[in-house]
């Protein structure tokens, strides 16, 4: 069982560099980084988020955590899964995947839009 709550992954997304939430459609709320989404879903019970630059990477965490990994609509051929809080995901690992979709959108951003190392 795990002790990671909804609240807590959403305030480790929310304290990347840069990064600040918002809700794009009612009730979705979201982290963003210069207008681009890493995280969905924040404060409820799983998170959105790119776990691979592609989808053979992000099936991945389907083959390993086949009850609490979903690929996400529309966007998941782009290597995004919905992954379940509070289930056979360790907490670390979660913690450790919205640190990775993070890095992955802030990779793709243009050199100007990245946020500022402190």
């Amino acid at each position: 069982m795990s002790g990671l709550t909804p609240e807590q992954v959403s305030a480790h997304a929310l304290g990347k560099r840069g990064a600040y939430a918002d809700e794009p459609w009612e009730g979705d709320h979201v982290a963003k980084v210069a207008g681009k989404i890493f995280a969905f879903g924040l404060g409820g019970e799983s998170v959105g988020v790119k776990c691979g630059a592609n989808r053979a990477e992000a099936d991945e965490w389907l083959h390993q955590y086949p009850k609490d990994v979903v690929v996400m609509p529309y966007i998941g051929r782009n290597g995004w899964n919905t992954l379940t809080i509070g289930g056979a995901i360790p907490d670390e690992e979660i913690l450790d995947a919205v640190d990775l979709s993070y890095e992955l959108v802030v990779s793709k951003l243009p050199k100007s839009k990245r946020p500022a190392a402190t």
